[in-house]
């Protein structure tokens, strides 16, 4: 792609976070979700790899927020599951878990149009999930345990051991 002015480039992150909030939009008004879109674009040639809006109402799937639905989108056309040199466009700012999917994706760049504030006034509040991460593991609101069992440990050092294994 060739180089582009910073006015240019700001151009085109409105333009992708307009087809997010169309999702989003979209999504909503077809009772499949809640009012979240994103989409994922390679950053090298500005082409859109996948998109995705809230579908957790209407597949009964608390993990279809948009942004992990477009990262499953994109990772198929793109038959892999690290997406380097994308960037998502995502409507409202991603949830811990929508930013850890991101994170594993090894996506570029977030951009958002909306912030987690204002997802929380209309009864979207994560914000109890940013205070647990906060706490140690025994003061979380979920109890977290940890049960030694030597096949768990066997399975890990299987996996340590053979190369053959795709790393991630």
């Amino acid at each position: 792609m060739t180089p582009t002015s910073p006015d240019a480039d700001r151009d085109r992150d409105r333009d992708h976070l307009a087809e997010a909030v169309e999702l989003a939009r979209g999504g909503m008004e077809a009772r499949e979700g809640g009012p979240f879109g994103a989409v994922i674009v390679r950053t090298d040639d500005d082409v859109v790899v996948g998109r995705g809006w809230n579908r957790v109402t209407s597949t009964s799937d608390p993990t279809a927020h948009a942004e992990v639905v477009a990262i499953r989108r994109a990772a198929r056309v793109l038959r892999t599951f690290e997406l380097e040199g994308t960037t998502i466009y995502a409507s409202g700012e991603p949830c811990p878990m929508c930013w850890a999917a991101c994170r594993w994706a090894r996506i570029d760049r977030i951009v958002h149009a909306s912030r987690r504030e204002a997802a929380g006034e209309i009864g979207f509040d994560d914000q109890f999930l940013y205070d647990d991460l906060a706490r140690s593991a025994d003061e979380q609101s979920v109890p977290v345990e940890h049960l030694p069992l030597q096949a768990g440990a066997d399975v890990y050092q299987r996996w340590a051991t053979d190369p053959s294994f795709t790393r991630y």
